[in-house]
Parts: structure tokens; sequence; C-alpha cells
């Protein structure tokens, strides 16, 4: 528990226990991620959790009320989770930059939230590397829409990328984010995300990604 935790208790998303959202016990209680190929373009995809009821809760909570201690707990269980080997092949994060709209609409983006933060814990510099080019947003469309996938563009990639998101659905978001980096000179791009849904073609999951 931090000073934080002591002077500014958050009382847990889902149970309403202090002093952190999530508590001790409804993080215990998050599903396995699924075990599912990653998305083409990355060399791996590490997820801290299956997207589904027990977790959807908190990355409500993050993505639209600007939760910084369920985006700092998630955060750092997820760092937890990648191997030793991907640590090793790494020099840079990033962030898949969710609309301009959006942005303005929520006054942050949840995605470089969680980038700064993956960034402390892995003591790797964070850049801003990826532009979002115009487009709707993924939330709300058909699985069919969302499989085109938004568009990127990157700048100046360094070799050895991870690439941070919220969730992954179909994965055509981390794809394009992929091909985005690949195409400024990555030659290792790597993906983390705090969900993973089991069904990448399910409909709860592509109601909220």
């Amino acid at each position: 528990m931090g000073l934080l935790d002591i002077l500014l208790p958050v009382p847990c998303a889902r149970c309403g226990a202090p002093p952190r959202s999530p508590c001790s016990l409804c993080l215990a209680r998050l599903n396995e991620a699924p075990r599912l190929p990653s998305p083409i373009g990355l060399e791996s995809l590490t997820a801290l959790t299956s997207y589904d009821d027990r977790s959807a809760v908190f990355i409500t909570d993050a993505k639209y009320r600007n939760s910084r201690s369920a985006l700092g707990v998630l955060a750092h269980w997820a760092v937890v989770q990648v191997p030793e080997e991907v640590r090793r092949d790494l020099e840079v994060v990033t962030w898949a930059p969710t609309t301009g709209a959006r942005r303005r609409e929520r006054g942050f983006d949840q995605a470089q939230l969680l980038a700064r933060m993956v960034g402390r814990r892995l003591r790797l510099p964070v850049r801003g590397i990826l532009r979002r080019q115009d487009g709707p947003s993924q939330t709300g469309r058909s699985r069919a829409d969302r499989l085109g996938g938004p568009r990127f563009r990157a700048q100046d990639a360094p070799e050895r990328v991870l690439v941070v998101d919220d969730v992954c659905t179909t994965g055509a978001t981390l794809r394009a984010a992929a091909w985005a980096l690949h195409q400024s000179g990555a030659h290792h791009v790597h993906g983390l995300v705090l969900a993973r849904t089991p069904d990448p073609g399910g409909d709860r999951a592509d109601r909220r990604r």
C-alpha cells in the first residue's frame, strides 16, 4: 500500500472496499487472459486478464472516468506479466492513440496514461510515435467495420518498440499500429494490453473497444 492509498483511499469500483480500485480480492478474481495468437505484426502480446464482466468495470472506470487508481493497479500487474525475454527486446514504449474527438470529450487519452505508467515500471522512455489518421472511433462500430481498423502513421520509430493499448478485441488497432511502426523503421514490435476478449467476434467487447 502506498502513501496515496492511505491519504486518499479510493473505493473498489466493483465491491466498494477501500483503499484502492481494484481491491486485492477483486484483483485476485480476475480471469486469466485467453491464449490466442498475437495480432499480425506483433512478435508478442501480453494481456493481464480476459475482457469479461469481472474486468470490464475496472476498464470502464479507467477509460471513461479517468480512474488513476484502477489504471495504476492494472498497469502494475500487466507489466508483471511481460516475459523477461520480451523486456530485454524493448527500448521504448508508445501507445495506440484514441481519436481527437474522444480525447477532447474525455479530456485525456487513457492509452497515453497507461503507456506512461508502463514506461515507469519498465524504466523505459515513453514516446508518442504514432499519430491517428482521420476516421471514426472503434467504439460502437460493428465487428465487420472494426476489422478494417483505424489508420496510423509513425515517425522515426526505433528498432524495438512496445505498443500499449487498454483492450484488444479484434486486434485491428494493434495490427494497424504495428504496421505503421514497421513502416517507420521498427524491426521488433511487441504489444501490451490490460485485457483481451476471449472471443474476437464477441459483441460485448465490440461495444466497449
